[in-house]
């Protein structure tokens, strides 16, 4: 690991796709740290986490003791506490530094803590952090100012406010595009709109925005 960690992957236990793409995010990582049993997803993978964090209620005993063979550092939390095992990953993310997250893991039955690890993203754009969500279907953003995404031709890409409104939204290099549109959390208007080149923009003035990339 670099002695100062710019791009960071934090796994969790939820749903993951285990893609060539996702192997190279992990092998180009600087910073690899595991949610409790987000480490079973990277031992499947043949990968190692930098660090496992969280209360360990979901981590398999045999994962857990296949890392501390290999000295992967554990930093246990009590399971009555106040945070995610997400969220403790993100704050050791950032006290080291880091510039970029990609989440992974962060889906699955649980709406609630899906929803939560969505919303973790708007702390993250607080800070500066660029940052996002990749699960098996979907690659999830929030955008306070612009967004450069690359794909092919008929991607699906869906845009959604979650403040209360979002002013001069413009999209660019998609089939349905915006220039300067305002639009209020509620309206669906952003839902299902497709590329219509390789590259598309997004940007805003004022508001929070959520972006989805997704595959059916």
């Amino acid at each position: 690991m670099n002695c100062i960690p710019i791009n960071c992957i934090i796994v969790a236990s939820g749903n993951l796709l285990f893609t060539p793409r996702i192997n190279r995010l992990l092998e180009e990582a600087d910073l690899i740290i595991a949610a409790d049993g987000g480490a079973t997803h990277l031992k499947q993978m043949d990968m190692a986490p930098h660090v496992i964090i969280g209360d360990m209620d979901s981590i398999h005993p045999d994962t857990r003791c296949f890392f501390e063979k290999k000295f992967i550092p554990i930093i246990p939390h009590p399971s009555r506490k106040n945070q995610t095992d997400t969220e403790l990953c993100i704050e050791f993310a950032i006290k080291k530094g880091v510039t970029a997250i990609t989440m992974l893991g962060m889906t699955g039955s649980r709406l609630d803590h899906t929803l939560a690890n969505i919303f973790l993203l708007r702390r993250l754009c607080a800070l500066g952090i660029k940052s996002r969500i990749i699960d098996a279907n979907n690659e999830i953003y929030l955008v306070t100012d612009n967004l450069k995404l690359t794909g092919k031709k008929g991607d699906l890409l869906s845009v959604l406010p979650i403040s209360d409104k979002v002013t001069g939204l413009t999209l660019r290099g998609l089939e349905y595009p915006l220039e300067n549109a305002v639009i209020s959390m509620g309206s669906s208007l952003g839902i299902s709109n497709y590329f219509k080149t390789k590259q598309v923009n997004i940007s805003v003035s004022a508001g929070v925005l959520l972006v989805t990339k997704s595959r059916d």
